[in-house]
């Protein structure tokens, strides 16, 4: 429910551009590329936070980095999911046990055969690290005494465990999650058999698919919405860039973006547009929801398990780097003006660095609001306007 006024807004603003024709004036391009750049800004900036929380070794920073990489350098309907799938595997190999092992018996090995190799065995540091019996036994004396005393300073206090309220069973949990493979399946297999398929059921099944890159949130997601309506030419560059820019400072989360882009890909079509806003709505928000659902159930007989919270973990560092490859996207076809309808790369003109830089800068060291910044944004466009080009 909390969703609705934001998605309402949205699609009011998208029946308000599909009356808009295709060339726009000057000041509106200005605005247009300002509140872009701010956007970029604000989305690099949420990427950074992130990864403070998703970066915890060596190996998250490397996910990070390599399915950002590899989001840049190709984009295609099942690539982004593959790319979490490979990254929460390999986090949960290298965590596992056994892996483990066997990396530090290749460290053992190592350092043995070096150690040979030099023939300068330091045997005064190896007899101080090895305890003799009887100090062993002071020792676990001295952890007795400290259990014993730590045992009578609780006497016979009872600590009830917290109370945990399950609202979904654990064999729901199972269903929803079986339920959501199962459409998935259903909804890859039908994209394929059919070639020619209706604007209601391909824009479903898009927006269905989009939706179950619920790791990262929006940011993740914006890459795909451009594929899935952009390029086939139900949304054009720069009407896609105007609702992204605005979404920013709507109430509700960036999701409802696909309330705007549903309208407009049914705007010119035998589909009415309010038809398009909420198939699309339905078709973001299900396969969260269901997940949702699923996780309820099975988290509390899960949460324990070691083997899941690796593969979070892998999860979780590769959405924050497809977070990064959306900044890089939206960096290359931010400026939309006459000439370049498509949309070309802000790096076209220094002053658009600068308002991405100062959003990106007013949000991390002043806590500007995102919307507050976006608008700034729009403001600085107007004024880049009103010397440049006026």
């Amino acid at each position: 429910m909390l969703s609705l006024p934001g998605a309402i807004a949205m699609y009011g603003l998208a029946l308000g551009i599909s009356h808009v024709g295709s060339t726009l004036p000057g000041p509106v391009y200005a605005l247009l590329c300002g509140l872009n750049a701010a956007t970029v800004g604000m989305i690099a900036l949420a990427a950074v936070q992130l990864s403070r929380n998703a970066i915890t070794d060596q190996l998250s920073r490397l996910l990070v980095y390599f399915s950002g990489a590899a989001g840049i350098l190709y984009t295609s309907l099942w690539y982004f999911p593959v790319i979490m799938i490979i990254a929460g595997l390999i986090a949960g190999v290298w965590d596992s046990k056994w892996f483990q092992s066997a990396i530090g018996a290749t460290k053992r090995r190592y350092t043995t055969w070096r150690t040979r190799g030099k023939g300068n065995v330091d045997v005064e540091s190896a007899t101080s690290s090895t305890s003799t019996p009887e100090e062993s036994g002071t020792r676990n004396a001295d952890v007795s005494i400290s259990e014993k005393s730590d045992t009578d300073s609780i006497g016979s206090t009872t600590v009830s465990p917290p109370v945990q309220v399950q609202l979904i069973s654990w064999k729901a949990g199972i269903f929803f999650v079986g339920l959501f493979v199962a459409s998935l399946v259903v909804i890859v297999a039908v994209r394929a058999a059919l070639k020619k398929r209706s604007r209601g059921l391909s824009l479903f099944s898009n927006f269905y698919l989009a939706g179950t890159m619920i790791f990262g949130g929006g940011p993740v997601v914006i890459p795909l919405l451009r594929e899935y309506t952009v390029a086939d030419g139900w949304v054009s560059p720069r009407d896609f860039l105007l609702g992204l820019a605005i979404i920013q400072a709507f109430p509700g989360p960036n999701f409802n973006f696909a309330v705007y882009l549903g309208t407009l890909a049914t705007a010119k079509s035998a589909l009415p547009s309010y038809v398009g806003a909420l198939i699309s709505f339905l078709g973001m928000y299900t396969p969260g929801f269901i997940l949702a659902l699923g996780s309820m159930g099975l988290w509390s007989r899960l949460r324990s398990q070691h083997w899941l919270r690796s593969i979070l973990r892998g999860i979780n560092a590769a959405a924050v780097g497809l977070i990064f490859t959306a900044v890089y996207r939206l960096w290359r076809v931010g400026l939309v003006s006459p000439t370049y309808q498509r949309g070309t790369s802000l790096w076209n003109e220094p002053w658009w660095l600068a308002v991405t830089a100062g959003s990106f800068v007013g949000g991390a060291w002043f806590h500007i609001k995102a919307p507050v910044a976006i608008l700034l944004g729009g403001v600085m466009g107007l004024i880049w306007y009103a010397i440049v080009q006026a």
